[in-house]
């Protein structure tokens, strides 16, 4: 068999909002256990799965936004980097194939600082891995993963995987770091949505009469979260707050029939929001076929 046969396509998809070019490219997956959804027994969440055809456990894509407008580069999310093992850190590489080093990239938007959304922003050296770029990222997520009180609140495991790796990937930007606000890119508004973590942002594109909400982790496991917006994740910050945040953005999509992207949606993770009784459902985009 040919070496390249055992290989899928390259994870890059691009679709046009106006005028600007949005690009999804998946920096892999990760295997979470049962234990990581709260709110929902272990069997149930398996049923669910299982009816909609997804593994169980469930596998949850990491995917980054690539935003191209006004001759600018920006990236919503870095993946993790070689932090997170083999099937994950894909991103650069990918980056790559579109013919694009992260040299080109003159912005970073980070939807909030948990390893597999930073974790790709500085390499094993303390080297910055977008050496030109500028990073977005509220002020309130910075000021968690910096606060000490935050840090010994939590057990040994997540003081190094969260915050002392949110210290450590942010450091070398500290002096081209800058807060969300309106206008954080050409076409592009930063959308609060706290909860999963304090500065949890989702990032508003808007071109020719069209818009897209990259929302970040509305929901990690779509085809559960969105039948039932209460499920939670084990690492939300703040539970309750995640929960008000998802359903604030599920209903904003369905009533507006918002496009959305979503970093744990099923890759290429362009959907549209359709209310379901007492919960949601997730309609993922036809393909395009011209950009």
């Amino acid at each position: 068999m040919d070496g390249n046969m055992g290989n899928q396509v390259p994870a890059v998809y691009r679709r046009r909002i106006g005028e600007v070019l949005v690009t999804a490219i998946c920096d892999g997956y990760v295997d979470a256990p049962f234990t990581a959804l709260v709110g929902i027994e272990p069997r149930e969440a398996e049923a669910v799965l299982k009816a909609h055809f997804r593994p169980a456990p469930p596998r949850i894509s990491v995917n980054c936004f690539l935003v191209q407008a006004g001759g600018r580069t920006a990236i919503v999310d870095t993946g993790s980097g070689d932090t997170m093992g083999p099937t994950l850190g894909k991103m650069p590489a990918l980056l790559g194939h579109l013919g694009l080093m992260p040299s080109d990239v003159d912005t970073v938007l980070l939807t909030h600082m948990h390893p597999d959304h930073s974790n790709g922003l500085t390499g094993p050296d303390g080297e910055r891995l977008f050496p030109d770029a500028v990073v977005v990222v509220d002020e309130t997520d910075v000021k968690h993963w910096f606060d000490d009180g935050a840090r010994a609140k939590v057990d040994e495991s997540k003081q190094v995987r969260y915050f002392d790796e949110a210290r450590r990937q942010i450091a070398p930007y500290q002096d081209r770091r800058q807060s969300t606000g309106k206008d954080v890119f050409p076409q592009v508004s930063a959308v609060p949505l706290g909860g999963h973590t304090p500065g949890h942002t989702g990032y508003l594109v808007e071109s020719g009469g069209e818009a897209l909400l990259i929302w970040g982790d509305i929901c990690h496991v779509p085809d559960i979260q969105a039948q039932n917006p209460a499920v939670t994740m084990a690492f939300d910050t703040d539970p309750a707050a995640a929960i008000a945040a998802r359903r604030r953005a599920f209903d904003m999509a369905a009533a507006d029939r918002l496009l959305v992207a979503g970093m744990h949606l099923h890759f290429p993770g362009f959907a549209y929001v359709a209310a379901d009784g007492g919960g949601f459902h997730l309609i993922p985009e036809a393909w395009a076929f011209e950009i």
